[in-house]
């Protein structure tokens, strides 16, 4: 569904992750897990197009990304950033609609079909009563599921979301994760950045491993004990089991 061939990306001087061969397949979820300033969000905008390679190539269905138009790998390809790129603006509603368009023909208007599946989205982050309200007289929490209920409208193959618990309580970080474990299931391939390792181990299937020295390793999640997460952040961690989930915490 998704692949990095020979890929490298640098920072400035700095090189994030260089040599990455990795296949991501449907049906599959991968957790970005790495400190501050290790390239999980370049990563993501680099697999969704917004950024180029320093080498190697990304692929969507095994077609080079960069030979796709922008409105075909929205089609295809979501992305949730880590923070918006602009002021809210706008009605609730009306923005989660926008996810659509790059479903519609150039003069083609969206239907009742499609604010059926505004109103499903809506209902899927808990926002169906704040459907009339103003983006911006939302909370910071209320702001980030609508913007993952645009996401939930585009309906793509594939979702990169950058930290999308980020604002959210605990429940509400658990829906949303059981939510794209859903999507998972029927097909599509989720890949997100999570900064707590607890959420990565309860949600991820694999892990990629970011240090920002060069090194990315993707591996199982069975995988990603304490000792590894010891040598990525910097910090002892131990391990503990809570019935057949487990968890995580500095020592």
């Amino acid at each position: 569904m998704l692949q990095l061939a020979a890929a490298g990306k640098r920072f400035g001087a700095k090189l994030l992750f260089d040599e990455a061969n990795w296949l991501i397949t449907a049906h599959e979820r991968t957790g970005l897990v790495g400190g501050n300033g290790t390239g999980k969000s370049l990563l993501l905008r680099t697999l969704a197009g917004l950024r180029a390679p320093a080498h190697g190539v990304v692929r969507l269905g095994g077609t080079p990304l960069a030979s796709l138009a922008r409105r075909e790998i929205a089609a295809r390809l979501g992305f949730l950033p880590q923070d918006p790129d602009a002021a809210p603006q706008g009605g609730l509603a009306e923005s989660v609609l926008l996810g659509r368009f790059a479903h519609l023909g150039l003069l083609e208007t969206p239907g009742a079909a499609d604010d059926a599946r505004v109103d499903a989205a809506l209902a899927h982050v808990g926002l169906t009563a704040f459907a009339g309200r103003e983006l911006a007289t939302l909370s910071g929490g209320e702001q980030r599921r609508a913007a993952i209920a645009r996401l939930l409208v585009q309906a793509p193959s594939v979702y990169l979301l950058d930290e999308p618990t980020n604002h959210l309580d605990p429940a509400q970080q658990l829906a949303i994760l059981e939510h794209l474990r859903a999507l998972a299931r029927n097909g599509a391939t989720v890949i997100a950045s999570l900064h707590d390792p607890n959420l990565a181990l309860r949600f991820a299937q694999r892990a990629c491993l970011l240090s920002g020295d060069g090194t990315a390793e993707l591996l199982p999640i069975a995988a990603l004990d304490a000792s590894r997460l010891g040598a990525l952040y910097g910090v002892s961690f131990v391990e503990a089991h809570v019935g057949a989930q487990r968890i995580v915490a500095t020592a």
